[in-house]
């Protein structure tokens, strides 16, 4: 008997390896899944919100949906190149809101998920100023770093005309030192906002119940 009972044992334990690694597969097909839908919700937002696709599937199932939905959207919560990259922030707002509306686990189990999407809005009004003084900043650096190189580009603009016998006019950031110059003092302004704009994700992670990745 006791040999019949130890294979009996050790059946039972590969029936639960296989359950386990069954669940961990559906975990990352619910994941993956999550992610295309978070994609195709921030390119074609008529197509449908979040809210509506975790509304389809069971209660249990939505963690892993949640937790891909929630890394394609904070990939994209990145700085602006411009103007119009801000008008991104409000339907990156209203994703996270839908996360958050759909579980009530972590953070959200304390307080809700209204509370949960009122500290999201909150945050989201906040990055909105932020990513704003963000391309300020970065204009006012690239014009001071202009207004200081200008007398240098200036002489040899002169230099190479007097050489060439006619007029010449430098592209600052054609010239190796100008560009050398603008690259590590724009970088350094950059990696400060980065820096800042990292802990904002790993605050929003927290709001949702995910461990900051």
């Amino acid at each position: 008997m006791a040999m019949i009972k130890s294979a009996l044992e050790i059946a039972l334990e590969r029936t639960k390896d296989l359950k386990i690694e069954s669940a961990a597969i559906e975990a990352n097909e619910l994941k993956l899944e999550g992610k295309k839908a978070a994609g195709r919700y921030l390119e074609d937002p008529s197509s449908g919100g979040l809210g509506d696709i975790l509304a389809k599937y069971p209660k249990e199932k939505r963690a892993s949906l949640r937790e891909g939905m929630f890394e394609t959207l904070a990939a994209h919560l990145q700085l602006p190149s411009n103007e119009s990259a801000l008008e991104k922030i409000e339907l990156l707002a209203a994703g996270f809101s839908a996360i958050a509306a759909a579980s009530g686990t972590g953070l959200l189990g304390a307080v809700g998920s209204a509370a949960a999407d009122k500290r999201i809005q909150a945050l989201f009004q906040q990055l909105g100023g932020f990513f704003k003084q963000y391309l300020d900043d970065m204009k006012n650096v690239e014009q001071a770093i202009r207004k200081q190189w200008a007398p240098r580009i200036r002489e040899k603009e002169r230099q190479m005309s007097a050489r060439m016998g006619t007029d010449v006019r430098i592209d600052p950031m054609s010239d190796p030192e100008f560009a050398a110059f603008y690259k590590q003092n724009v970088s350094a302004v950059r990696a400060q906002y980065e820096q800042a704009l990292e802990k904002a994700k790993a605050d929003l992670a927290a709001m949702l119940g995910f461990t900051p990745q």
